[in-house]
């Protein structure tokens, strides 16, 4: 499946993957600088560009956005991307900084879901996802700490397999942190609701995952 990498203005800790043919690759206002320094050309740029004080990048598909707009930079990329047909997304430069854009970014990847799309939010040593009536996996490989929290009142029939504390048909709430801090232990591990949305985060040097 062909990817959307979206580059935002925020922490920004190089490119984890990096974009293949097909991709569409696209830098929200001050994600352009990331770009440059990675040397990797986006295909479109937009934003308001507040982030570089109003300076407009040297680039032939600039889209520019009001500053009083309802959606962030980032929000308007991953648009562009869903219009485009794009149902993969990767996001760097989304986390650290303002840490209500980050929040505003984890809700995005919450509706991103709710559609049927897949995303991954990438900062320090993590990566971000929700799954939405849906499931996640993770290879026996694949090191480091799994968190799960809830995001709807009630998430039912969750399974969490094959980590040091599993789980099994089981209840995670909005108002707990049962999920918190699991871990993987070399097994193929899976991560599963029947009826709600979950967040998963995964904290490792080793950021890479897939869904099934």
């Amino acid at each position: 499946m062909n990817k959307c990498f979206v580059v935002g203005a925020g922490d920004f800790f190089g490119l984890l993957i990096r974009p293949e043919a097909g991709d569409l690759i696209i830098a929200a206002d001050g994600g352009y600088d990331h770009l440059k320094r990675e040397k990797i050309e986006p295909d479109i740029v937009v934003g308001d560009f507040d982030s570089r004080d109003g300076n407009i990048p040297d680039h032939p598909n600039v889209i520019m956005l009001d500053v009083q707009k309802d959606d962030t930079d980032i929000a308007h990329a991953v648009g562009i991307g869903l219009e485009r047909g794009y149902r993969d997304f990767r996001i760097f430069g989304g986390t650290g900084g303002r840490e209500s854009h980050t929040i505003a970014n984890i809700q995005m990847l919450t509706g991103l879901a709710k559609k049927g799309a897949h995303a991954w939010l990438y900062g320090r040593d993590s990566v971000i996802t929700v799954i939405h009536n849906d499931s996640l996996m993770f290879s026996e490989v694949t090191e480091g700490m799994v968190s799960v929290f809830s995001l709807s009142d009630r998430a039912e029939g969750v399974d969490i397999l094959g980590m040091k504390y599993t789980m099994q048909d089981g209840v995670l709430t909005n108002d707990t942190a049962l999920g918190v801090s699991n871990m993987l232990i070399g097994k193929e591990a899976h991560i599963s609701v029947k009826k709600g949305t979950l967040l998963i985060i995964h904290e490792s040097h080793e950021r890479e995952w897939s869904k099934k």
